[in-house]
């Protein structure tokens, strides 16, 4: 039986779906995605310091907000939930429903492959500007930066400073403060 054949019998479910399951998900087109149980306390932490981080640079700017952990509604077949992402003129309360600029995600052993792979090719095609996959055992970070619906490299990041331009709202983002917390 070839691929798309076998494709035909998969589970094919839409944001009303999603809507009522129990417990965290991602939709991808119409396949549901169980999230890892709850992520340890460090990749908890680094969540909330990229927060903080950004946080205080973007208040300056009206257009933009950052979310933690919230739904991104591509369509009614694509829900991802994105560690931590910076999304501007976006005017629904329910979910994110614009692309956002940036992306944080704290890859665990358990998403690896889903945020390296499959949501890197999402993300790069819908246009997300800045991708950066943040591993907490190595305490280092991996900077993307879209050209024409393609991530490029920018870096590995562990204590320099980047500046993230060409976006609706300019940070600055230090890498070596986030991690110096988990080095002992």
């Amino acid at each position: 039986m070839d691929a798309l054949k076998i494709y035909d019998y998969l589970p094919n479910y839409t944001y009303e779906d999603y809507k009522q399951w129990e417990g965290d998900w991602e939709l991808i087109n119409g396949v549901p995605f169980a999230m890892a149980p709850a992520p340890m306390k460090k990749h908890q932490m680094l969540i909330g310091y990229i927060f903080s981080e950004i946080i205080s640079q973007i208040d300056k700017c009206p257009n933009c907000e950052l979310l933690i952990d919230s739904d991104w509604k591509m369509n009614s077949q694509n829900i991802l939930k994105p560690d931590v992402a910076m999304v501007c003129n976006d005017d629904n309360q329910k979910y994110i429903s614009k692309t956002p600029e940036v992306i944080f995600e704290v890859v665990s052993p358990s998403t690896a492959k889903r945020d390296e792979n499959l949501k890197f090719m999402i993300y790069a095609g819908e246009g997300v500007k800045y991708y950066i996959l943040v591993y907490p055992d190595d305490l280092v970070a991996k900077v993307y930066k879209n050209y024409d619906f393609s991530f490029k490299k920018v870096g590995e990041f562990d204590t320099e400073l980047l500046d993230f331009e060409g976006i609706k709202c300019e940070f600055s983002f230090n890498f070596g403060a986030i991690f110096k917390r988990f080095r002992r």
